[in-house]
């Protein structure tokens, strides 16, 4: 048994993890990766002490600094089930089972699909939710990214790099997002951007050859060999039981990160604190690794 279990290894787990390492708190970290969705951004230029580092990079020093610790770490290993069972925390992966007196829920979130036809035929066959993964394939070729806030921004500047021309179809009749992007995007004449545009249905034969979409209603089609869904995403909420939710789906929580179940609390962007950024998540892992402490010694 553990004194704590952390579910998930982001900017949220991580730091938690840190955090109870200096702490001497026994505990195991469950994630299915490291990173979470910090590891598929682009280039970050806005996390204190890095003037620049992408995605990937980042997450690689989250989990050398981890690593310096006495800490179990079990990745991949996903979680199923967390529930309270009498004075203790058990949570149920897809290798086993474990228990503690306390818990953080880390978990993150995880890309939204559309579901319109053609999404799940071409999935991973030029069809994708992941710039930062999958842009070196589309090298030389035009590609659709589908969404209209940040996360379309950040696919779009990654693509800039590598593909012919890149196409943003946007539901909302504006683009949103960070200002700096939003610039960099527009003064691109790799970029075209089409807003108002309801996208129906991803086509082709055995790979994407295209999508259709409904403007002012009429429908078009725009010819692309590659499509990048990124219109947000849902928290990793599911598997907790009995936990209050807002009306997203996010973990509420308290100013301590204390969830309405005793002995469980939650950090970063599974829960309802309303900035989803890298270094928000990380605070939010540290202040949870906190009340956990304080728990852990009074009960409360």
């Amino acid at each position: 048994m553990y004194d704590l279990i952390i579910v998930g290894a982001g900017p949220a787990g991580i730091t938690a993890g840190v955090y109870a390492a200096r702490k001497k708190i026994n505990t195991v970290i469950l994630s299915k990766d490291i990173g979470g969705q910090a590891a598929l951004s682009g280039d970050i230029d806005n996390y204190t002490g890095y003037q620049f580092i992408t995605g990937v990079e980042l997450a690689q020093k989250f989990e050398e600094h981890l690593t310096k610790f006495d800490i179990k770490l079990n990745y991949p290993e996903g979680v199923n089930g967390l529930e309270r069972e009498g004075d203790l925390i058990k949570v149920n992966t897809e290798k086993g089972s474990y228990t503690a007196r306390a818990a953080i829920v880390a978990s993150g979130r995880r890309t939204r699909g559309l579901n319109i036809p053609g999404e799940k035929e071409f999935k991973n066959r030029g069809l994708t939710y992941c710039a930062t993964c999958d842009a070196p394939f589309f090298g030389d070729k035009s590609v659709a990214v589908i969404g209209g806030g940040n996360a379309a921004l950040d696919a779009a500047l990654q693509l800039v790099r590598i593909a012919k021309k890149i196409y943003i179809v946007a539901l909302k009749p504006a683009l949103e997002g960070d200002e700096i992007m939003l610039e960099e995007v527009r003064s691109n004449p790799k970029v075209e951007v089409i807003t108002g545009a309801d996208t129906k249905e991803i086509f082709g034969e055995k790979m994407v050859k295209g999508l259709k979409y409904e403007r002012e209603g009429k429908a078009e089609r725009l010819d692309v060999e590659g499509v990048f869904i990124e219109i947000g995403s849902v928290p990793n909420s599911d598997f907790v039981k009995d936990v209050k939710l807002n009306d997203a789906g996010e973990i509420i929580v308290d100013k301590f990160n204390r969830t309405n179940i005793p002995g469980v609390f939650a950090a970063g962007d599974v829960t309802d604190v309303p900035e989803k950024q890298i270094i928000v998540a990380a605070g939010e892992g540290s202040k949870a690794l906190l009340g956990v402490s304080k728990y852990l010694l009074t009960g409360k």
